[in-house]
């Protein structure tokens, strides 16, 4: 056979190459984009559901402030609206929410900062390994449970201690809050600390410092966006409670500064207007959706000091 016969199925072989090597990156093209749709769709969800729920409110609180003046919502001193004298002062559920909230970091602050201290210096590997996960525990038990041990375990104790404590107070609450979120504190704290190069800790130990001075003077001190953040959003965590206060501090939205009375904070109402009893769209039910815009924006507000936090005093170590 001639050497021009045996070129023509060579050549044949040679496009048939050259076409699957040029269908190839056309194929996994089409493949890549398919998946990315699917990915991107995901990640719109969040976005998405967001602004679904700021519509909702803004429609909703819109609204309720056309019936009701925003100055008698802001100073109003008085929350009455399921009652025939209706009053719409929003600063008497805030009042309630600011003194949980302000328990519940008075009792997780120093102790979530001291057990990240201990769980970043002190524990070895292997007792780290035990306690943490112990201590992540409490994050998961049910808020409805810790309300009701609120109400039967710490409120009797407070009552002992501090006669006069009505069945429903805010202290009570704050207490068990506090002990909720501070696994939050300590976990994203030590976290915080971890990140701290063992650099620093090797220098204050050559001047001659102790282990809790390298722990508080030098580990703190460099870790401190970490913690803040950590403090700012266990915060936001309190003031968005709902179960624990509804159940422990009462549903009485009484303007005071005394934790042993019974008060009502703002998801408090929200569960009391939404138990089925107030008519659809009604000016009291759309209260919860002014009380609801007014959550929002505290704990929107806190999550922007945060994100500013963090980048003001972010330390970056290579």
């Amino acid at each position: 056979m001639s050497n021009d016969a045996m070129a023509v199925p060579r050549a044949t072989a040679h496009t048939v190459e050259r076409s699957s090597d040029l269908r190839r990156p056309l194929s996994r093209g089409i493949r890549e984009r398919a998946i990315e749709a699917p990915l991107l769709l995901a990640a719109l969800v969040s976005i998405l559901t967001t602004a679904g729920i700021i519509a909702v409110l803004a429609f909703e609180t819109y609204e309720f402030f056309t019936a009701v003046p925003i100055g008698q919502f802001l100073t109003d001193t008085q929350w009455t609206p399921l009652f025939s004298d209706k009053h719409f002062g929003i600063i008497v559920l805030l009042s309630a929410t600011l003194i949980t909230s302000l328990g519940a970091m008075v009792v997780a602050l120093p102790l979530g900062l001291l057990a990240a201290i201990y769980l970043a210096e002190y524990a070895s590997p292997a007792r780290r390994r035990t306690i943490k996960p112990i201590l992540e525990i409490l994050a998961g038990i049910p808020t409805v449970v810790y309300g009701y041990f609120a109400l039967l375990f710490i409120t009797p104790i407070l009552q002992t201690l501090i006669p006069g404590t009505a069945v429903f107070n805010g202290l009570s609450a704050s207490i068990v809050m506090g002990i909720m979120i501070l696994p939050m504190v300590s976990s994203m704290s030590e976290d915080a600390m971890a990140a701290v190069p063992r650099s620093l800790r090797e220098g204050g130990y050559a001047l001659g410092a102790a282990k809790f001075e390298v722990a508080t003077k030098i580990v703190v001190p460099a870790a401190f966006s970490g913690i803040v953040a950590a403090f700012i959003i266990a915060v936001s965590r309190a003031i968005g409670e709902t179960m624990i206060v509804a159940i422990a501090a009462g549903m009485s939205p009484n303007l005071t500064l005394n934790p042993l009375v019974p008060i009502e904070t703002m998801t408090a109402y929200i569960v009391q207007v939404s138990l089925g009893d107030t008519p659809y769209g009604s000016l009291e039910y759309r209260t919860i959706f002014a009380v609801g815009s007014s959550l929002f924006l505290v704990t929107l507000l806190l999550n922007i000091v945060s994100q500013w936090v963090l980048k003001k005093f972010r330390e970056e170590y290579e």
